[in-house]
């Protein structure tokens, strides 16, 4: 009887006040909604996975009757964050590799791949994350010890950049590589005519395509952990870069069976298959997954001289990087994708391939439009060449914690051109905004690290104490765009995400600190107390007590 009181209260409320019915209300917070006055609100309501409305919460609480009320008490809350450029479904099969990142030198990658190997038995080893940059020989490897350590086994260890692969020689022998093989777009490194094993870009490629697929089954495992742990720390929507049909046929049904969770934006390999599948009809768009754009590559990466640079390295006075793709085959990518309405997203790195795709992009956009075509990294920029940007309306996306992991080793490659180099303020100013992501698993995928090397562009370590550059800093506001709207927009879905906005979906993350105001020093200490998606409760820290 008192159940049924209170229902028939609540309905004469409803229908004497006007008072509306919604799924919950937030109460008591510092809600940054991130609209175009960056707005903040102490309340928000939300019905059926969309926002409702934000602003004062007492007066929300007067016009809505909500089945959930969450008193936030003071803690500040976010749109979803998302990473605009990302490896989703590379992380995942990461988690199951061999951890490297962050080893001090060769043996030491080498004490780890024994435990691994005890851990993980099978015919193959392989390994991610090793950087010669962090050795005390700031040199590339052999594949001697590998083969001495593992002579039953096939080893494949792959850079942090993913540009370069270790392999040993029975990998090499299968691959039926040796001191005369002569890759296009790639390099087999060898010493006195016989190869170390070391392989960069397009040799790296055939080498990482030997590694066997997984099942079906265990790539939806694989995913399934990639998305718990970006949930984790605050990510409700990712970029997979650069993927095949059949992966984004896989994310499509796992959305549809309502086992993955996770928004993805999806870059296209080029090929006939899958250039068939999903460019030929235009943008594939669902609440969840968005496939419209496609992923070239121009050059290598930086730390492993790969990138194509105007004149040579600094400390390799022999050697200007790679090329891994013609200016005609550029073109014909461009040309298909400018037809059918895709975004054309390009890796660049050194300022010769940042020139020849922005030259390429010139000739499709031909001045101002809303294609959003990006340069993905834009991380060296030949003076001449920044003010193109602007001018063709060509999007620089970019991951601000390259520049506070390179920043130790990059002006020995650069020389007086790192002043060309992770310039994200000089960036954003072309265009008025710019996407921020992580390159994951190439960095480490948490956003709150983005944030911090876009603002204060120092490392963990707090090095170096003025920061790096400071003049390309971001501000703070700046720095949460990036990483919010501005990664939507990036993908054409700022009319869905990004922001905490009537009519766009609820994912947003609730923090201990305030990224706008709390001293640099707590950043990295900051908790993600919740997460939701589409108004579902994802992850909740144990010391909360609602909900």
């Amino acid at each position: 009887m008192r159940i049924s009181l209170i229902l028939f209260i609540s309905m004469v409320l409803l229908s004497s006040c006007n008072v509306k019915e919604a799924d919950v209300l937030l109460k008591n917070g510092l809600i940054y909604t991130v609209d175009s006055e960056f707005s903040v609100a102490t309340g928000m309501v939300y019905d059926n996975g969309r926002i409702i409305e934000t602003g004062d919460w007492q007066d929300l609480q007067k016009k809505y009757l909500a089945g959930i009320e969450i008193d936030l008490k003071g803690k500040p809350v976010y749109p979803g964050f998302i990473d605009p450029h990302s490896h989703f479904y590379g992380y995942g099969t990461f988690l199951g590799m061999a951890d490297l990142g962050g080893a001090k030198s060769f043996d030491e990658v080498l004490e780890r791949l024994k435990k691994h190997s005890k851990m993980f038995p099978g015919d193959w080893l392989v390994g991610r994350g090793w950087d010669q940059n962090d050795w005390p020989e700031k040199v590339f490897p052999d594949n001697k010890k590998l083969d001495e350590l593992f002579p039953d086994k096939h080893v494949v260890l792959i850079r942090i950049d993913g540009h370069a692969v270790l392999a040993n020689a029975k990998v090499l022998g299968k691959a039926g590589i040796n001191g005369d093989t002569k890759i296009e777009g790639g390099a087999v490194l060898t010493t006195n005519g016989i190869p170390t094993g070391v392989l960069l870009d397009k040799g790296a490629d055939i080498i990482r395509d030997m590694i066997p697929e997984l099942s079906e089954e265990e790539k939806q495992k694989v995913i399934l952990k990639a998305q718990a742990e970006c949930f984790k720390v605050g990510l409700t929507s990712v970029c997979d870069a650069g993927i095949d049909k059949e992966l984004i046929d896989l994310y499509d049904r796992m959305h549809h069976d309502g086992e993955l969770k996770m928004r993805i934006y999806a870059m296209l390999n080029p090929g006939e298959e899958n250039e068939k599948a999903y460019m030929v009809n235009g943008p594939f768009v669902t609440e969840r997954l968005t496939v419209r754009s496609v992923k070239l590559y121009a050059d290598g990466a930086l730390g492993s001289r790969g990138a194509a640079m105007l004149e040579p390295y600094s400390d390799d006075p022999e050697n200007k990087g790679i090329f891994v793709v013609t200016q005609q085959t550029m073109d014909s990518v461009c040309e298909k994708a400018y037809n059918a309405g895709f975004q054309v997203n390009t890796h660049a790195i050194g300022d010769a391939a940042n020139r020849m795709v922005l030259q390429s992009y010139s000739k499709f956009l031909k001045g101002k439009n809303d294609r959003r075509w990006r340069i993905e990294h834009s991380q060296t920029i030949h003076p001449d060449d920044l003010n193109l940007f602007g001018e063709f309306s060509i999007i620089p996306s970019v991951q601000t914690t390259h520049c506070t992991s390179d920043m130790i080793w990059a002006q020995e490659r650069l020389g007086s051109r790192i002043k060309n180099a992770y310039i994200y303020h000089s960036l954003l100013k072309q265009n008025g905004w710019l996407p921020n992501g992580t390159d994951f698993p190439i960095e480490d995928i948490d956003p709150l690290k983005t944030f911090y090397s876009a603002v204060f562009r120092r490392n963990s370590d707090g090095w170096p104490e003025d920061g790096f550059q400071m003049e390309e800093s971001l501000t703070r506001e700046q720095a949460l765009r990036s990483i919010t709207i501005w990664a939507a927009k990036a993908g054409f879905e700022e009319g869905l995400k990004g922001s905490l906005e009537t009519g766009k979906v609820a994912d947003f993350v609730i923090l201990n600190n305030d990224l706008m105001t709390t001293d640099e020093d707590n950043i990295f200490s900051t908790k993600v107390l919740a997460v939701f998606s589409n108004g579902e409760l994802m992850i909740k820290d144990k010391s909360l007590e609602w909900y």
